[in-house]
């Protein structure tokens, strides 16, 4: 099945701090969260170094994405942290494995 959007959780490298977004470009969306942490850092995602991707989910629209990524950003921590290791058990970077 193919996606049109994705709910992803972006990592700082010590894996301290959580990004979670919205995008239908999962890999222009790392990009932006890239530049900005080497640049200006005017976003939260760049001011905190968050662009290795550990998480993502995909949705047929926009809005289910848009749910999914509020139902989420609701959660504590710890059960963020069980939804990552859940889907990747060792916390790899994903960066070089989205399409």
């Amino acid at each position: 099945m193919l996606y049109s959007h994705f709910v992803y959780i972006l990592t700082n490298v010590r894996k301290t701090v959580l990004y979670i977004g919205v995008t239908n470009d999962v890999q222009r969306r790392i990009s932006q969260h890239y530049f900005d942490s080497q640049n200006n850092k005017k976003s939260f995602a760049g001011k905190y170094n968050c662009y290795y991707l550990v998480y993502y989910e995909g949705f047929e629209n926009a809005q289910s994405a848009i749910d999914r990524e509020k139902e989420i950003k609701r959660w504590r921590r710890e059960k963020k942290n069980k939804l990552i290791s859940k889907f990747n058990p060792n916390w790899e970077f994903l960066n070089n494995e989205v399409f």
